[in-house]
C-alpha cells in the first residue's frame, strides 16, 4: 500500500494506472474508518483494479460552532484498516493542498441541498459537491463508492456526475449497522454510555414505521407525528427533522404509497446523528 500527499502526484499515479487500462475504484472518506467504510472498500476491491481511498476532512462542508475542531481523527489506525482491506493508494491531502491561497470556486447545486439535512446546514453540500469535484479530478476514478446512510449526500454526488458529465459511476452500498441497529458513524464516538442506548430510538422508529406501513398506516403525518412522539420521549434528544419523501427528489411525500424515504436527524446530547429507511408496502420480515 503506498500512501500519496500531493494531488500532482495523485493525478500523476491515476494517469499511469489509465493507460495501463486497469479500472480505479474510488473511496472518498474523512478517516476514523469503521466497518462501513471497510464494506465501502471491499466493494471497490470487488469491482476495481486499482482501490483509492482517501482520507479528508474537509472543513467546507462545515458550519460555525460544528465539529470540524474535535472531529476525530486516527491516522495511524486508518492506514492500518486500509492495509488490511487491500486498499492500493491512500490519498491524504492539506487543507492547503485542495484550498490554497485566494481559492474562490465552488460547485453549487440548486434543488436537492434544499431538503432535509441541507435546511439545517446550508453551505454543507456546496462543500461537499465541492471537495468531491476536486477529488474526483485528481484520483480521477471510473467508479466511485458511497454508503446510503448519507442519503442526501449520496443524491447530491449522482446529480453533480450526471449535470457536470462525469464519467464515473457512483455506486450506493447500503447502511451497515452495529449489532443492536444503530447506524455507524465516526461520529458515534462522542456518545455516551447512556445517550448510546437513546441512540437506537434513531434504527428503532424506522423500523417502527415500516411496521406500520405493513399494516396499512401510510399516511405521512402520521408516520412522522409518531416517530416525533417516541424520540421526544428520550432524554437528551433534539429532532432536526423527520421526513418522508421521494427517495429521487426528496420532495416530501403525503403518504407512503409503493414506497418512500424516511430519513430523520437528531441531537442525542450534542452528537447529531442522521439514518434512513425505505419505507415500502412490500415489507422484508427482517430487522433493521
Amino acid at each position: 500500500m503506498r500512501v500519496i500527499e500531493h494531488p500532482t502526484e495523485m493525478q500523476l499515479f491515476s494517469n499511469n494506472i489509465r493507460q495501463t487500462h486497469q479500472s480505479i475504484g474510488f473511496v472518498p472518506t474523512m478517516g476514523y474508518l469503521h466497518q462501513g467504510h471497510i464494506s465501502l472498500l471491499d466493494a471497490a476491491r470487488q469491482q476495481s483494479d486499482q482501490v483509492v481511498l482517501s482520507i479528508f476532512v474537509n472543513p467546507t462542508q462545515f458550519s460555525p460552532g460544528e465539529d470540524l475542531s474535535v472531529y476525530p481523527k486516527d491516522l495511524p489506525k486508518d492506514l492500518d484498516i486500509a492495509e488490511k482491506a487491500g486498499v492500493d493508494i491512500v490519498f491524504t491531502p492539506t487543507d492547503k493542498d485542495l484550498y490554497g491561497d485566494h481559492y474562490q470556486t465552488y460547485v453549487q447545486l440548486k434543488q436537492l441541498p434544499n431538503y432535509l439535512c441541507g435546511i439545517h446546514r446550508p453551505t454543507h453540500f456546496q462543500g461537499v459537491a465541492t471537495v468531491v469535484t476536486k477529488l474526483f479530478n485528481m484520483v480521477k476514478p471510473h467508479v466511485a463508492f458511497f454508503g446510503e446512510k448519507d442519503y442526501q449526500q449520496l443524491a447530491v454526488i449522482r446529480q453533480m456526475v450526471q449535470d457536470l458529465n462525469f464519467d464515473i459511476t457512483i455506486i450506493g452500498c447500503p447502511i451497515v449497522r452495529e449489532s443492536d441497529g444503530l447506524a455507524m458513524s465516526s461520529r458515534n464516538v462522542y456518545l455516551s454510555k447512556e445517550q448510546r442506548q437513546t441512540a437506537l430510538i434513531l434504527s428503532q422508529s424506522l423500523y417502527r414505521s415500516q411496521q406500520k406501513v405493513t399494516k396499512g398506516i401510510t399516511d405521512a403525518e402520521t408516520l412522522i407525528n409518531e416517530a416525533k412522539k417516541d424520540i421526544e420521549s428520550l432524554p437528551e434528544t433534539r429532532i432536526d427533522y423527520v421526513r418522508i419523501c421521494n427517495k429521487d427528489t426528496l420532495e416530501d411525500l403525503p403518504e407512503v404509497m409503493m414506497d418512500g424515504l424516511m430519513a430523520l436527524a437528531v441531537h442525542v446530547g450534542r452528537t447529531r446523528l442522521i439514518d434512513n429507511r425505505i419505507l415500502t408496502r412490500e415489507y422484508c420480515t427482517v430487522k433493521a
